[in-house]
């Protein structure tokens, strides 16, 4: 899902420019995208990471964005609690965790169809060329590379539930 609202947003975030300086209704689309709080708030999200500190960053954040955080250390308990979860919202899913990676948890998310549509924002250290292409074969429905950019998943998260 590319829309006006997200390219717009993703320009201005990496060419840094001033919002300032945007046409009038550039300026109302993207305050409207970021006022948007209602989207996450009281929504259920799962961050699947075998990184504890990086659970607890990431849950911060969030918990102040009024969101509801569940998190699982491994593919396989991501999988239980997303079966488990009927209202789940969202996933951030770490790529590189060991044992069962983050490819291969989405791949077996896709599988059910029930969670065809489920967001899934696959999270990269590596960042190496390629990378994006990968995690969305494997069925994420977006990327973003560690260390994360708040400013950045918010506004993809906002994108992603703004339905």
């Amino acid at each position: 899902m590319q829309s006006p609202e997200r390219l717009l947003d993703e320009t201005a975030l990496f060419l840094h420019r001033l919002i300032t300086e945007l046409p009038d209704d550039k300026q109302r689309m993207l305050e409207r995208l970021h006022r948007s709080n209602e989207a996450l708030r009281d929504r259920k999200i799962l961050i699947v990471d075998d990184d504890a500190r990086n659970i607890f960053a990431l849950t911060s954040l969030l918990e102040n964005q009024d969101m509801e955080v569940i998190s699982s250390t491994n593919g396989r308990g991501a999988i239980e609690i997303i079966q488990s979860t009927p209202d789940l919202s969202i996933v951030l899913m770490d790529i590189m965790m060991p044992e069962m990676d983050g490819y291969e948890t989405i791949r077996e998310i896709r599988k059910m169809p029930q969670f065809r549509t489920l967001p899934i924002l696959a999270l990269t250290a590596r960042a190496m060329k390629g990378d994006r292409e990968k995690c969305l074969d494997a069925g994420a429905s977006d990327y973003i590379a560690k260390p994360v950019n708040t400013d950045q998943l918010l506004s993809l998260m906002r994108v992603w539930l703004f339905r």
